[in-house]
């Protein structure tokens, strides 16, 4: 009788352990294609991640049946009709909802969090960043434009903190992995790699005819709408550059990004040696997603492998910049400094929605980018403040 308490009592502090030892989670845009694919990596660990919150701007359904699986402590959404069935739910299990514009710049100030995963897409993921970094909780970044829009603000508090900031970007986790290890003075350039889009080998004269629907076909990966569009005019591989500038504290000239249409080297680095360390895996987004949830350790899955006989041989090709010229157009805002770069990420958002709305062509897309860049412009180093005006002018400019 006694060993058989002996061995009950250990099991319950086992258990207590395991419970106290997992990693307390917040996700900032859980509805979306980051935010769902976290937590079927967390749903596929539930031994060492408990999900603490979650964020969406306005599918209430999947958020409902997140909730519902997940149980977490808070939950925020933009937008709710009045008699959804989440509200009743919540208050049936003590769950904290919060409802209205910017929920999860409310959830961010939480503190009580291990590791926040900010999958926002576009302006929105600011406000989370910069709290999460303010309150020194570990952060997941997959909203790049944070960066692109607020590196000057962000990175120096994240040097003062001691929690780290872990890129989830596949391009970023790649480098970071690269790096990891490695003294900041051996680095001697950053290679990042993208597919090309679904419009790598496209004649240019047909592009003014691009539709929304071939837009949203990426050769490789499943991507959001947004992020999609951005792979095809290659504006993610600028904002990746941008925000690689600021993750790795290097300049433009330290960057080279290359075509390499098979995405299975995620990017590569080059030593003062001059050897190179490449990452490489399959195009999955779960990878790095759960590299940045068990950093600074790995954990077993069954994502798939690379079988490189199949593969057979890896291109790599110079970006055309008749093709992509939002990488021109980023080169050159770089050097100009001041505002300009927030402003080309910030219109970028609304302009997409625009062009997935069939409101604009794709050709349109460049254009007026230029033109709410030259509307704006100027050399200040922006405020939050400023940001977030900005942010509402550019949005009324483009109606």
């Amino acid at each position: 009788m006694l060993m058989k308490l002996l061995i009950l009592w250990k099991k319950v502090i086992e258990e207590l352990f395991n419970i106290a030892s997992m990693k307390r989670i917040a996700i900032f845009g859980s509805t979306g294609s980051v935010g769902t694919q976290s937590l079927s990596v967390i749903d596929q660990n539930k031994n060492q991640f408990d999900v603490i919150s979650l964020s969406c701007n306005h599918n209430a359904d999947l958020l409902f049946e997140q909730t519902k699986k997940f149980m977490p402590e808070k939950i925020g959404i933009n937008t709710l009709s009045e008699h959804h069935p989440i509200t009743e739910f919540c208050k049936k299990n003590s769950i904290d909802l919060i409802v209205g514009e910017n929920s999860s710049d409310i959830l961010s100030q939480y503190k009580d969090i291990d590791l926040v995963i900010n999958a926002i897409v576009g302006t929105d993921g600011l406000i989370p960043t910069i709290n999460t970094v303010n309150n020194n909780i570990e952060l997941a970044l997959s909203n790049k434009e944070s960066l692109v829009l607020g590196g000057h603000l962000i990175m120096p508090k994240v040097k003062e903190n001691t929690a780290n900031l872990i890129p989830v970007d596949s391009e970023h986790s790649a480098i970071f992995q690269c790096l990891h290890g490695e003294e900041s003075s051996v680095l001697k350039k950053i290679i990042l790699t993208g597919s090309g889009g679904p419009f790598l080998k496209r004649e240019l004269n047909t592009f003014s005819s691009i539709r929304q629907e071939e837009a949203l076909k990426h050769p490789n990966w499943d991507m959001g709408k947004k992020i999609s569009i951005d792979s095809a005019t290659m504006m993610n591989k600028g904002l990746e550059l941008v925000e690689a500038m600021w993750l790795f504290n290097v300049n433009k000239e330290d960057i080279e990004i290359i075509i390499h249409p098979e995405s299975i080297i995620h990017s590569m680095v080059q030593f003062i040696d001059d050897s190179y360390k490449a990452h490489l895996g399959i195009p999955d987004m779960k990878i790095p997603i759960q590299y940045a949830l068990s950093f600074p350790g790995r954990i077993h899955s069954n994502y798939g492998s690379l079988n490189f006989a199949d593969i057979g041989q890896f291109t790599f090709l110079k970006p055309d910049y008749a093709r992509y010229p939002v990488l021109g157009l980023l080169t050159e805002l770089i050097d100009r400094g001041g505002n300009r770069i927030p402003i080309m990420s910030m219109a970028n958002d609304y302009i997409v929605s625009q062009f997935l709305n069939k409101e604009i062509l794709f050709t349109d897309i460049q254009s007026l980018l230029e033109k709410v860049i030259n509307e704006f412009e100027d050399n200040s180093s922006p405020s939050v403040e400023d940001l977030l005006t900005l942010n509402q002018q550019i949005k009324l400019y483009l109606g």
